[in-house]
């Protein structure tokens, strides 16, 4: 194996870090953040000692993932945190075949929000050529950052190494590629762009592998125009779009006559009636009201033969998550479960909670994990949950994916609160059957075809000899932040 990306191993395999997605600013580590990462280089030294290999090497073995996983919970309980924790045996830490069968695949994973930008795009023109979001380093990097040119760091967006941290470095079998808001001029990915992506996995015998959203803000002249090609040419598979943005600033709801009305009807006309919507992860003070959830309920109860796919369920980075209470007037995803309570939308209805960038953040915080999925599998229901990772801003999945497969929230939580316990049947429901019924997909013929395909051959090659970089993408603190903003012309990414 080559160590070059990391030759001393200092990377632990499950990244707990201030990365953001560019849609919030970064919040920076806390003392038991800082002191589960040190646990868990430390355990990892000394465990690689023990069954005899060097510290990288371990690591890249699924015993590194154990071993980190166990020190995470074990600085989260110092810290108090005690409302969920990673459910792994101990011996997993140093036995290899133990700890594959604890975090090895056993599911079929569909993640329905993946991103990559065009490194090459239009949207860089004009843009100074220092506004440099993400700091990558000689030899330690993406390998595709050292090649030649003032911004070759950005290749560590596009779509090669979105294949390999997508399809080969995790776990994951299927994936939607989502889109970012923006003005039709200044977009990042452009739907020909993304398009180019799927022929790519076209050729590589996928096609599949990857569905594409159409971006659509209808409060943004043009865009629902737009919606006859995205729908008949690059045949889309749901709509995305994100309320709380808009070209002057302002933002809709999804309820609104003028606007989220007309917008929701055009999609039923064209007989693609998901509607994937941004819901929380506010976009500053700005149009905040219309990142909350109150028009959910109301649409879903108005449109039953729609599916609203929640994409982050609502949440609000630094914002603790805690039990539903009806009579609290709470952000977060609790916005979302009192606009489907107000409106009788039904557990496991047409409403769809999403994961990405909110499981994410809550690794690490297992308090606020426990309530967010406990309420999210109680309310919404076990068959509306789905899976999302907001990748490749954070880097491959792999480690969202392994530390999903092992959580679990407290008993006393459970008992206390109506949680279910998580289960590998529930897993495996949000994992990517949950998602197969509003997409319309057979995940045995998926399960199928991707077993024969040359993207599995490439991935069963690649993992003889893996060289996962173990690191992310997106800005990590609020220079990088802002660095980003200004290379997407101000708007959010």
């Amino acid at each position: 194996m080559s160590d070059r990306i990391d030759p001393d191993g200092l990377r632990l395999p499950v990244k707990l870090d201030s990365t953001s997605n560019g849609e919030f600013e970064p919040i920076p580590l806390a003392r038991e953040h800082e002191h589960a990462n040190r646990e868990a280089l430390e355990d990892a030294t000394r465990n690689a000692r023990r069954v005899g290999l060097d510290r990288r090497r371990f690591l890249v073995s699924a015993c590194g993932a154990a071993s980190t996983l166990l020190a995470f919970n074990r600085a989260y309980a110092a810290a108090g945190k005690t409302g969920g924790f990673y459910d792994v045996d101990d011996e997993a830490a140093l036995d290899v075949t133990l700890a594959e069968s604890e975090l090895g695949k056993r599911e079929f994973i569909f993640d329905v929000q993946g991103h990559y930008v065009n490194p090459n795009g239009k949207w860089l023109e004009g843009v100074p050529a220092d506004a440099k979001p993400l700091s990558f380093a000689p030899k330690t990097g993406c390998a595709l950052a050292e090649e030649p040119g003032a911004r070759s760091y950005l290749k560590c967006l596009g779509p090669d190494e979105f294949i390999k941290d997508v399809f080969l470095d995790s776990d994951t079998d299927m994936m939607v590629l989502s889109f970012v808001p923006s003005r039709r001029d200044a977009e990042p990915l452009t739907i020909e762009e993304a398009d180019a992506v799927r022929r790519i996995i076209d050729e590589m015998e996928g096609d599949h592998r990857l569905l594409l959203h159409g971006r659509v803000n209808p409060n943004q002249p043009g865009d629902l125009d737009s919606m006859d090609e995205l729908a008949e040419r690059w045949k889309v598979a749901a709509w995305k779009t994100y309320t709380q943005w808009g070209p002057d600033g302002t933002g809709f709801f999804l309820s609104d006559e003028d606007v989220g009305i007309p917008f929701i009807e055009k999609a039923r006309s064209l007989g693609v009636k998901r509607i994937a919507v941004h819901k929380g992860i506010p976009f500053g003070r700005q149009s905040y009201e219309h990142s909350q959830c109150s028009d959910i309920g109301k649409v879903a109860k108005r449109f039953p033969d729609v599916s609203f796919l929640i994409y982050h369920s609502g949440f609000v980075p630094g914002t603790p998550e805690l039990a539903y209470d009806h009579g609290a007037a709470r952000d977060g995803i609790d916005t979302l479960i009192r606009s489907l309570i107000d409106n009788e939308v039904a557990p496991g209805s047409n409403v769809y909670a999403e994961l990405g960038s909110t499981w994410r953040f809550l690794m690490r915080d297992p308090d606020s994990a426990a309530h967010a999925l406990g309420k999210l599998l109680k309310y919404v229901g076990d068959e509306n949950v789905l899976w999302g990772t907001d990748s490749i801003w954070y880097g491959s999945p792999q480690d969202q994916i392994q530390a999903f497969r092992k959580f679990q929230i407290a008993p006393e939580l459970r008992e206390k609160h109506g949680y279910p316990e998580i289960t590998q049947a529930i897993r495996a429901k949000v994992f990517g059957l949950n998602a197969t019924r509003p997409y319309g997909i057979n995940p045995d013929e998926v399960i199928r075809r991707a077993a024969k395909d040359a993207i599995n051959r490439r991935r069963m090659a690649y993992r003889e000899k893996p060289e996962p970089a173990f690191r992310t993408y997106g800005p990590r603190n609020r220079r990088e932040f802002l660095n980003l903003l200004a290379l997407n012309g101000g708007n959010r990414t």
